[in-house]
């Protein structure tokens, strides 16, 4: 199964249900090298689920040593089509590895 990293509204109960039917379970990880910007939601489904008209945002650093905290939860392959329906245009995924050492997918800046 995938891993799907989120720092931002994926965390909120109340967007998975929504997004992905169930609470999801998962542990504290860490993003290495990348920023926490935010961006304004205009999309009316999104902001319905999430409430909230801006959404944080991770963009590359270069500074290797920045880092960014979020939760590291383990879906499905259809539950992360699902993430990216519930993502807007100004985001896209990509795959990187964690502080961990576990490989999984974030959604970043375009």
């Amino acid at each position: 199964m995938p891993y799907l990293f989120s720092y931002g509204t994926l965390q909120m109960e109340q967007v998975q249900l929504e997004t992905f039917g169930r609470a999801l379970s998962g542990h504290k990880e860490i993003l290495v090298g990348y920023i926490l910007n935010h961006i304004e939601i205009t999309d009316p489904e999104v902001l319905r689920k999430s409430n909230q008209k801006y959404h944080p945002i991770v963009q590359l650093s270069d500074n290797t040593e920045d880092e960014v905290e979020g939760m590291l939860f383990e879906v499905t392959e259809e539950e992360i089509l699902q993430a990216d329906a519930y993502e807007v245009d100004d985001y896209h995924r990509i795959e990187v590895v964690f502080k961990s050492g576990k490989t999984g997918y974030i959604y970043m800046g375009k």
